[in-house]
């Protein structure tokens, strides 16, 4: 009789998961909006490079490098963790807006601008992907 154990072919572990696609779309969205404008002035627009965008970069590469781990608990935290700190700092950079045109008066001057508008949208689809990670079982 002959052993079939030796001729079973190894399993091959899969590198992407349930979250890959929108980790990958997240983290993409708040790579780009990280560098486009995130102000609009009457003078000018000012980019997200020039400050808080730094940060918003830097927490997009790591839910882009999540999308490629294959571990179920590393993707949810590199999905989790970018999304709210990125959240937070848009947030943050809203208030600022709102604070400035009010001490100013000068309301409809200061704008949000795409690149804001862009890593909002990729804090949510990060945010909603790692609750969607945490719920699989």
């Amino acid at each position: 009789m002959a052993d079939t154990a030796s001729t079973a072919t190894p399993v091959r572990r899969r590198i992407l998961h349930a979250g890959s696609l929108g980790m990958a779309v997240g983290g993409l969205l708040v790579l780009v909006g990280s560098v486009l404008p995130w102000v609009i002035t009457p003078f000018g627009s000012i980019n997200g490079a020039a400050g808080p965008g730094l940060w918003t970069l830097s927490v997009a590469f790591l839910a882009i490098a999540g999308a490629l781990l294959p571990y179920r608990r590393v993707a949810i935290a590199h999905s989790l963790i970018p999304g709210t700190t990125v959240a937070l700092i848009v947030g943050w950079q809203a208030a600022r807006i709102i604070s400035l045109s009010a001490n100013t008066g000068a309301w409809g001057q200061l704008m949000p601008g795409i690149g804001m508008v862009m890593a909002t949208g990729g804090a949510v689809v990060l945010i909603r992907t790692g609750m969607r990670l945490l719920a699989l079982r």
